[in-house]
Parts: structure tokens; sequence; C-alpha cells
């Protein structure tokens, strides 16, 4: 192999050949272009995609031999996009939406002294923007937006005195607005663009406090500074902005209040204030806006009461302030406030009379009041928003009962009118609501029976109608809603059999629960046609007979629940039947099966015909289940007792009194059962079976004699060294984690805890490890920009449950690419959550610090204070070695400095994919790239929370 320094040889003989070559013999730049037609020829050749730009005609040799061009050939003889005066010089460069690739380097802006119009936007152009963009001195119309443009803002704009729209939205623009680009408010009329009326820079990458100065724009009609990193607080100076109807400072990190001159502000339409920092009181003077027609303040932090007269003009058509902590009444002027479109007050502490405080709204699309301390009841005159598709008040006091007239709303796709105070019956007619998906009535004191009209709800995916008082039996025609996901009848009085059209079903996938009902009979077979069910109970009920062998045959089944019933017989032979609690069977007749706590089913129990031998053998099987129960707990508390005595007398290993051998999980698994499975099926962690190696653990792949295919996590070995701190906090916290269900969270079945070995026994995920995929070159590119977007989606929804659906939160604390699964979809799965805790070292390599290297938050270098937003900063991490598809380490290290250099987004994606094919994904992709760079900042309050992130996510993938 040829030493390292030779490979510099012939570089370094080439400079020197360079070098020592006579000035003659260089490479001579080309001569400067001659006129507008030379340039704009220029800028044709230095583009990737000249096809749209085939009008623009004139030989080659005119410029190659510098010649004067002949007559015919002038821009303004037809050229695509190019306008002029009567003088023949250049007035207007239009350009928009034709596929442009490349930078504006050679197009020389000195050259077009006329020029009144410049739009390029939604193009592909990258680089920076030129710095003489602003010569030009008579541009009126400057539109560069949805590009690629890096770097900061020319300072020579502020030379476009004349300029009325300035518009670099969606481009990747950093640094900070220079007050220089405005007019002084001592100096007016100087210099700064003092004509502009609408001033566009949402989505880019500036940040930094904003410049007074921007107040001194007495013409601005329109400023969108949404979507940024702006922040500090809002300047008072722009409630001098007489002019303005749309301001738009949304999805920023402004702190503080808002000013209280917003109130003179007289022809503000339109005022975006969410996702922020903002705090205090909104002011009264807000409600003096009589021009409002848009005006959100959702997710920030805000207090005290919403403005009363918020709908002073009756103009009022989206009104959000959703996620804040506002008490009080509801504005009395929305109760005759009828443009209302879009209304979402939910989470905030707002309390009123539900049918005194709101009116008919005939406009009125979706409406969220629920989380509130609302009372009253529901109208029926609320019939008259016909043209409601949402309507969710859960979580209030709402009392009364549910008017027929509902069902007139037949376009509704979601009802949510659940943990309330409602009683009386579920409308008959409710089947009438043909268009409905979501149906929630849970948590309320309705009675009756289940309407059969229900079955006319062909479109639902989602019923709960648990934590009623309903009676009666289950209607058959629930089988119509063949499009359920989610079917809750929990927690009621219904009694009956099990209808056999609920065997079609066949869509059901996440969860059916009959439990805590009286309903009887036999369990019909007709359940086992329901493969796609990931979730069944049955439990506190009178089922008789025994488990039909048909629910051994639902393959997706995990969970089941069978308790507090009169079966008998065998369990089914299915996974979810042998990998399930012994709780999952208890207090039944007469069950039997290889799970803790029933008897085998080769043992027989002598007959009796008297009814009083059989309630001794009850009685005698429940003594003995409780105090069976009673024995475990003592045995594991006792073993663990014992062993932490042991280490605190600092016994010698053989005169050690107890080992922890042998604590296993008893509420998913049989412990022994399961610890020689899995050591018979990986023949003891032989390395043939070994998939993963990480830095605390071996991953092994596993055939359990049921046929279901595990993924078995070592965490400790005597080779390795390491052991779980608290065997009793880690089993508790296993047992909660493995409640956890999520579509992108892999699903913890159980663990076992042993002198030789520690380990976790997991849903196996087929594809491997994110890290793996980006890894190879095929697979990376069978990842495209659409899946990986996906995958950014589902890792963010995943860590938003964690953070904020679970009580309480789970913190993942080793976020990283190792830590993300694959489907054989390529959907993302987070794995190994919450349990890096429970680990203490026992080597010498083992840092203090959770996580993987390189995607630790800064702040634990100081702090050692795990929370939410330590995720959040892996996570930015992650997304953006989602889109490089190598672990952005450099760049990372490098934001400082990129604030002024820009980001460009072709910098940031994975060379081995082709670049984004139509501007949607790229837009969707540079929002990905701006979330990360939100996430991965220093300061840990100012990072976005993860169910912001989310949100922002699926709204940037659903927006038209």
């Amino acid at each position: 192999m040829a030493k390292p320094v030779n490979c510099l040889v012939l570089p370094l003989l080439a400079a020197l050949v360079v070098v020592l070559l006579p000035s003659s013999s260089k490479a001579q730049p080309p001569p400067p272009p001659k006129s507008p037609l030379e340039v704009l020829l220029r800028w044709k050749q230095s583009l990737a995609n000249q096809s749209i730009l085939s009008s623009w005609v004139n030989h080659a040799h005119d410029i190659k031999n510098s010649s004067t061009p002949s007559s015919t050939s002038s821009p303004c003889n037809n050229w695509l996009g190019i306008t002029c005066n009567k003088a023949g010089n250049v007035t207007g460069i239009d350009l928009p939406h034709k596929g442009l690739q490349g930078t504006l380097e050679l197009l020389d802006f000195t050259y077009f002294p006329d020029l009144l119009h410049l739009d390029l936007k939604l193009n592909r152009l990258t680089g920076t923007i030129p710095p003489n963009i602003g010569v030009p001195s008579k541009l009126e119309f400057l539109d560069l937006s949805t590009n690629s443009f890096t770097g900061s803002l020319p300072l020579s704009l502020a030379n476009l005195t004349k300029v009325i729209e300035l518009d670099l939205s969606r481009n990747s623009i950093t640094g900070e607005l220079d007050p220089r680009l405005f007019p002084n408010g001592s100096s007016p009329g100087t210099t700064g663009l003092v004509n502009l009326q609408r001033l566009l820079l949402q989505d880019t990458m500036l940040g930094g406090q904003l410049p007074s100065q921007l107040g001194n724009l007495k013409h601005l009609t329109i400023l969108a500074l949404d979507n940024n990193n702006f922040s500090g607080q809002i300047p008072t100076s722009l409630g001098n902005l007489i002019n303005i109807s749309y301001l738009r400072l949304n999805q920023n990190q402004f702190f503080g209040q808002i000013p209280r001159n917003f109130g003179n502000l007289s022809k503000l339409t339109n005022l975006n204030l969410f996702a922020n920092q903002l705090s205090g009181s909104v002011p009264k003077e807000i409600g003096n806006l009589s021009s409002l027609e848009t005006l959100h303040f959702t997710q920030n932090k805000f207090t005290g009461h919403l403005p009363q007269q918020v709908c002073r003009g009756h103009k009022l058509v989206n009104f959000t302030a959703a996620h804040n902590f506002f008490t009080g009444p509801i504005p009395v002027s929305l109760k005759n406030c009828t443009t209302l479109f879009r209304v979402r007050l939910e989470y905030n502490q707002l309390t009123g009379d539900l049918d005194h405080d709101f009116g008919v709204y005939p406009n009125l699309n979706y409406i969220d009041l629920s989380h509130n301390q609302l009372q009253g009841k529901l109208s029926s005159e609320w019939a008259q928003c016909q043209n409601v598709t949402l309507l969710k008040i859960a979580g209030n006091m709402i009392g009364g009962e549910i008017p027929d007239t509902i069902v007139e709303l037949d376009q509704l796709v979601v009802l949510d009118l659940s943990s309330n105070k409602l009683s009386g019956k579920i409308p008959a007619q409710v089947g009438k609501l043909s268009k409905l998906s979501s149906l929630s009535l849970k948590d309320n004191k309705i009675m009756g029976q289940i309407p059969s009209g229900i079955g006319g709800l062909t479109d639902l995916t989602y019923l709960d109608l648990s934590i009623n008082r309903l009676t009666g039996s289950i209607p058959d025609r629930i089988g119509d809603c063949i499009r359920l996901l989610f079917l809750s009848l929990s927690t009621n009085g219904l009694n009956g059999s099990i209808p056999l059209e609920i065997g079609y079903l066949l869509g059901l996938q996440t969860l059916l629960d009959l439990s805590y009902n009286s309903l009887s009979g036999q369990i019909t077979p007709q359940l086992g046609k329901l493969t796609k069910l990931e979730t069944l109970n049955l439990s506190h009920n009178i089922f008789s007979g025994s488990i039909p062998n048909a629910l051994g045959e639902m393959i997706s089944l995990s969970t089941v629940d069978f308790s507090f019933n009169d079966l008998v017989g065998p369990l089914p032979n299915g996974k979810a039947f042998k990998l399930s609690a012994p709780q999952a069977f208890a207090n039944n007749k007469n069950l039997c099966g290889e799970v803790q706590g029933l008897r085998p089913c080769n043992t027989s129990f002598p007959k009796s015909g008297r009814q009083k031998t059989r309630h001794s053998h009850q009685i005698i099987i429940i003594v003995t289940s409780v105090l069976g129960s009673l024995f475990l707990m003592l045995l594991v508390l006792g073993i663990t007792t014992l062993y932490r005595q042991g280490n605190r007398r600092n016994l010698k290993e053989d005169e050690s009194p107890l080992k922890p051998e042998n604590i296993f999980s008893v509420w998913n698994f049989d412990g022994k059962i399961l610890y020689e499975d899995i050591i018979t099926a990986t023949e003891d962690f032989n390395d043939a079976f070994c998939i993963g190696v990480g830095g605390t653990a071996r991953v092994y792949k596993a055939e359990l004699p049921s046929g279901q295919l595990v993924a078995v996590k070592r965490l400790s070995s005597a080779k390795e060294s390491m052991e779980v701190e608290d065997v009793g906090s880690f089993a508790n916290e296993i047992a909660t984690l493995a409640e956890i269900r999520h579509r992108n969270i892999v699903k913890l079945y159980g663990f076992c805890c042993h002198e030789r070995h520690t380990f976790l026994v997991c849903e196996l995920v087929e594809r491997g490890s994110l890290e793996s995929v980006l890894s190879s070159e095929k697979e990376a590119k069978e990842l495209d920009w659409s899946k990986r977007m996906k995958v950014v989606e589902g890792v963010a929804h995943a860590l938003s449950y964690l953070h904020h659906n679970c009580v309480p939160p789970i913190i993942h604390r080793d976020i990283s690419s190792k830590n993300v699964l694959l489907t054989a979809e390529l959907e993302a799965k987070v794995s190994d959550f919450g349990i890096a805790r429970f680990l203490k070292p026992a080597s010498s390599n083992w840092t203090t610090v959770a996580g993987t290297y390189g995607y630790i938050a800064p702040e634990l270098s100081y702090t050692m204070a795990m929370t939410e937003k330590c995720d959040v900063y892996s996570f930015g991490v992650l997304a953006l070695e989602v889109l490089m598809g190598s672990h952005p380490g450099t760049l990372i290290s490098n934001l400082t400095s990129l604030v002024d250099q820009g980001i460009q987004l072709k910098d940031v994606l994975d060379p081995r994919l082709s670049p984004p094919t139509t501007q949607k994904i790229a837009d969707e992709l540079t929002s990905i790239v701006n979330l990360a760079l939100w996430c991965l900042r220093a300061d840990p309050k100012s990072r976005p929370t993860m169910h912001v992130a989310s949100e922002l996510l699926e709204m940037h993938a659903g927006d038209d």
C-alpha cells in the first residue's frame, strides 16, 4: 500500500507548475459583458435547466468572439420572462415556477438600471443573494421566495427606496435583520425600504431580536415573519404600523407581553402569534380591533382573561387560543359572532355556560372547547351550525341530555363529548351522521340502550362509549361499522351475548374492549376473524364455556384479558395467550394452560355434583392464588433485601447468603419457562443469534416454542459486568413501559433478571436499526425522501407520546439512530425508552452522562439533569441525520458560524438520493431542517416541546 504522503505528490507538483508558468500562459478570465443581452445569456449558460429559456436566442460565437450581437438578437424580442420599456431597456425579469437550477452569480444587476420587476419565485436557485441586488434603485417588486438561497440579507437592499413588495420567504437565509435596511425614525426618507408595503420573510432561518426600526415602515400592510428563529420581546414600535393588515409573528421564540399599542392597529385583519413563549394577559385593547378576521394565540403561556370584545367588528373568522392558561369567561362578543369558521380554545381554564355564551354559527366548520371548566348543556339550536365538521367539548362539566337535533349536523366527522356529566340516551337517529369518523361519549352518565341506528355510521373508525350507564344488548348492526379500528364499550351495564356480527369488523386494530359489563354466554369464535386486532379485553363479565381456539389464530393479538368470568378449559395456542400475564386469566371457573397460576391441562380435578363442594373448590383456588401471589411478592422482596444487605456487609462471594438469581417478571411471562426458552432459542446467547451490538447490550433473535420471533436485549452478563441497580424499581418501571402502545414505539413484552443474564424481551422489528439502513448504499436509496420524512415524523410522534401522554412523562434518554428501528415497510419504531437510568456502571469506560455520544444535549455536561428537552436535542440531531444519511457532527459543531454563512438545503441532503422532484417535498425537507435547528438550540428553554415538533411536522406534511 502506498504511503499516505504519496497521495499529495501529484497535486503539489501540479500547483508548482501553475505557479512557475509565465503569467502569459495563465488562463484568462472571460471578458466583462458588454450589454444586458450578454449578461442574460451568460446567466442562462450557467443554469442546469436551459430548455425553458429556448427563446433566449443568440449564436454562441457572438459571445465567444466578443463580437457585437446582431440587431435582431435582443432580450426585448419575445424572450420568455423579459419585458422592456419603449427605449429598449429591460424593466422586468419574471421567471417564476420555471424549474431553474443554478445561482444568481452571473446575473449582474448593475446592467439593469431600469429594472422594475424581478420575480424568480418557486425555482431551485441556490447560493447567496448577490450583494449588488440593490443597485437597480427603481425596483418596485422583488420576489425570490421558495428557492434555496443561503447567507444573510445583502445590505444593498436598503437602496431599494421604491420597492413595494419584498418576498424572500421559504429560503435558508440566516443572520439577523440589520436595522440599516429600514428608514431611521430621526431622519425619515433618507435610505432604507421607505415605501415598502409587503415584507414577507417567513420560513427562513433568520433570528435575533427584531429591530425597532421596523416600526418606521409607515406604508407596510403585510409583515410575515413566521416560522423563523426570532426571539426577544416584540418591539412596541410595531404598534406604529397604522396601515398594517397582516401581522404574522407565529412559530418563533418571542417572549414577554403583547404590546398594548397593538390596539391602535385599526386596519389589522390577521394577527398570528401562536407557538411562541408569550406570557401575561392579552391587552384588552385588542378588543378595539374591529377589522379582525383571524386571531391566533395558541401554544403560548398567556394568563388572565381573553379580550371580551374580540369580535367587536363581527368579522372574526378564525379564533384560536388553545394550550394556554386563560381563565375567566368566554368572550361575550363571541355569542353573536356569526362569521366564525374555526374556533380552538381547548386546554385552558375557561369558565362559562355553554348554551348561554355561545350562539348559532352558520359558517362554523371546526370548534374545540375541550378541557376547560365550562358548564351548561348542549343547545338544540346548535343544529343550525350546518357546516360543522368537528365538535369537541370533552373534559368539561356539561350536563343535560344530548339533543336529538344533533343528528342534523350531517357534515360532522368528529364528535367528542367525553368526560362530562351528560345524561339521557344516545339519540336514536345517530346513524344519520353518515360522515362521522370518530365518536366518543365515554365517561358520562348516559343510559339506555345503544341504538341499532349506530350501524349507519359506516365511515366510523373510532367508537368509545365506555364508562357510562348503558344497558341492554350490543346491537347486531354494530357489525355494519366495517371501518372501525377502535371499539370500547367497557364499564357499562350491557348484557346478553357478543353478537356474531362483531366478527365482521375486520379492520379492528387498536382495541376491542367489552370489559366490566354483564355480558354472558359463550365467547363467539367469530372474534377469531379479527386478525388485525392487537388488544382484546373481555374481563369482568359472566362469560362461560371455553375460549375458542380460533382466537389463537389472531396473528396481531398481543394483549388479552379474560379475567373475572366463568370460563373453563384450555387456553388457545396463540402467542398472546402464551405470553400474557397470569392476571389476564385470573378468577375464572376452571381454565388450564401453560401460564403461571393455571393448572396444566393434563391435570384432572375430582368432580362433584354438589354446589357446596364446587364453591369450596372455588374458595380454595382463590385463597391459594392470593397466598401464592403474596408468597411470590415476599420472595422477590426478600431476595432483593437480602441481596442489598449482603452487599452492605461486603461478604465474600462464597459467603453471600443469597444472590439475586431467578428474579423474573411475573406480570407478562412465566419467568422460569421464559428464561429456559430464551437460553434454548439462543443456545445460551451464542453469537450466531446476535443481530446487534451496542455499548451496553447485545441483541439476539429468538424463536419461542410458540413460533413467535422476539428480540432479546441482554443488558448484563458476567463478561460485560453490567448489573441492574434496583431490581424492584426496575421491575416496576418495565411493567409500566410494557403497557405502552403506540405504532411508533417498539412493544416491550417483559424482562428476566438472573445472576448470569439480565435481558429484555421485546418486539422484533424486521429491518433493524436506522443506523444500519443509512450505512447501507442499497437500503439508504430505498429510504427515499418521502419515507425519510415519515421516519422523522414517526419518531416525533413517539417522543410526543412518551413526554405528553404518559403519566408520569417518560424521558427516553438515548435517542439515536441505533435506537430507531425500521419495519419491513420502513416505518420508524423507537426502542430502549426509559431504561438507561436503572443501569449503574461497573467498568471504567462507562460515562455518567446518559445517551449516545454525538446526540447528547450540551447542558448535560454541567447540569447532569436529564429533562424532556434533552430528548428534543437528540431528536434534532437524528432529524438531520435522516436527511443527510450520516451523523451531522461537523454541521452541529459549526452551528454558530453557520448563523452567518447559512445552510443550503442541498448541503444537508443525502447525495445518494436524487434531489427532491417537487417543490412540496423540498418545502417539507426545509421545514424539517428548520425544526431540527430549533431543537438544537443551546438553551433548553428555547427548544420546542416534542408536542409542538410533532404538530408542526404533521401540519407541514398535510399542508395543501
